[in-house]
């Protein structure tokens, strides 16, 4: 799924989803916005990042800001944040290169043109505010190429690594008694540990732990101290995950704010990735499942995609066989019975009704976002890469098996969030990262 313009917008203010669990950096000096352009501040494992490269992005972010009517941290703070937030992008891409994961030209193309439709704007127009804002299309294409990336490694180093039990299945239920369960809404600040924290500097994150509670509990601005302390990457949204269920939330969290009323700040909890100074902005009921859900009816094309060429091969075909069946020159049903290799080619590539749950996540949120007789660009799961053609939605009742199916798949994301969480943690911490901020 394509990020909305303003998701990117807020990726281009170094507010990047890849940005999760990152480790602190030396203070900024103010001097060093004054430095030449072409000045090395950091390497990363051998790759550089110039001063000028950094000022571009602050300036993004600072600009970002003024929009959204937020007040900045200190220019020290801010620099230090995406900073660290182009390192952890660095070694992400870094790895990807190494595995082969690496969106195509037309992959970007295709998500440019996506965030310009879902903005009611053409390519060209997109170009030209973009331009207005000082941003190069260069740019933001990079930045879209580095959401790309952060999803599919996404994928890759946690989704498609989760198992859940019929056991776990049960206590999801159990928890949820049939009853109406709670939405969130909360707001962090994060200060980060090392996997091994030397006893003077977990003293020192607790204590200042101990004090950000004290101050937010004592009437001081929630955001403005997330903005100024916090080492998330929604540090400069004031710290706000917005609202989420339950089942989206770490029972770490869960459990810190079930007895708050909204606005009120809950002690410092502590988790692998340090301590967590948590408010709760408000909570809401969220109805009991319902005795109706949407389900879909659907087909797809399936192609193997064992290595990086093979995916690039498939997803050519794929896009190629859209363009066929579009302009009537072929029938979905005739290509997939001739080249799809899933069961399901027989019968034309019809998968029958599929219900919130059956599916795995990546193939279901796409089919989520074609509208009914849409195909959807090519989609890659663990099974190969898919062609989805929409061919009905309806309500049907949801049954005690797809309400097991829902609380598997709300489990699925939420153990893929930790997952991905913790890799993030230690590709920073194996990451080799030089910082030359004092040099001349």
């Amino acid at each position: 799924m394509s990020p909305t313009f303003k998701q990117v917008m807020a990726v281009m203010a170094a507010v990047s989803i890849v940005a999760t669990l990152l480790s602190p950096v030396p203070a900024l000096a103010q001097r060093s916005v004054a430095q030449p352009v072409d000045r090395v501040i950091a390497v990363v494992n051998q790759e550089a990042i110039t001063a000028g490269e950094l000022e571009s992005r602050v300036a993004v972010a600072q600009r970002q800001l003024r929009e959204q009517n937020r007040p900045a941290p200190s220019q020290d703070v801010l620099m230090r944040q995406v900073l660290e937030q182009m390192i952890l992008a660095r070694v992400l891409a870094q790895y990807a290169k190494e595995v082969g994961v690496k969106p195509s030209e037309p992959d970007i193309d295709r998500a440019v043109a996506e965030v310009a439709q879902r903005n009611s704007m053409s390519v060209q127009q997109m170009r030209e505010q973009l331009s207005q804002q000082g941003i190069a299309m260069a740019s933001f294409r990079e930045q879209l190429a580095g959401e790309i990336i952060s999803l599919r490694l996404r994928e890759r180093e946690a989704v498609s690594k989760v198992s859940i039990s019929e056991a776990e299945v049960d206590g999801q239920l159990a928890k949820r008694g049939g009853g109406a369960s709670s939405e969130y809404e909360i707001a962090q600040i994060l200060l980060r540990l090392p996997s091994q924290p030397d006893p003077q500097a977990l003293q020192a994150k607790s204590v200042l732990a101990e004090q950000l509670v004290k101050r937010a509990s004592e009437g001081a601005d929630f955001a403005g101290l997330a903005r100024e302390h916090s080492e998330a990457p929604e540090a400069l949204q004031g710290g706000s995950l917005g609202w989420r269920t339950a089942e989206r939330l770490p029972d770490l969290f869960v459990n810190a704010v079930a007895r708050l009323q909204p606005g009120q700040v809950a002690p410092a909890v502590r988790s692998p990735a340090g301590f967590h100074v948590l408010k709760l902005v408000d909570r809401r009921s969220q109805a009991p499942q319902a005795a109706q859900v949407t389900r879909t009816r659907a087909r797809h094309i399936l192609l193997a995609a064992t290595t990086p060429a093979g995916e690039e091969e498939a997803k050519r075909r794929l896009a190629e066989f859209k363009r066929n069946i579009q302009s009537n020159a072929a029938s979905f049903e005739a290509v997939a019975k001739q080249f799809s290799i899933d069961g399901s080619a027989a019968k034309g590539g019809d998968l029958g009704w599929l219900y919130p749950g059956e599916t795995v996540p990546e193939f279901e949120r796409a089919m989520r976002d074609v509208p009914v007789g849409g195909i959807s660009e090519p989609v890659k799961s663990p099974f190969g890469i898919h062609l989805i053609e929409v061919l009905e939605r309806g309500a049907a009742e949801n049954t005690p098996e797809q309400m097991r199916a829902a609380a598997r798949q709300a489990l699925r994301e939420q153990k893929a969030d930790e997952t991905f969480d913790q890799w993030l943690r230690e590709m920073r911490e194996r990451a080799y990262v030089e910082y030359r901020l004092e040099q001349p």
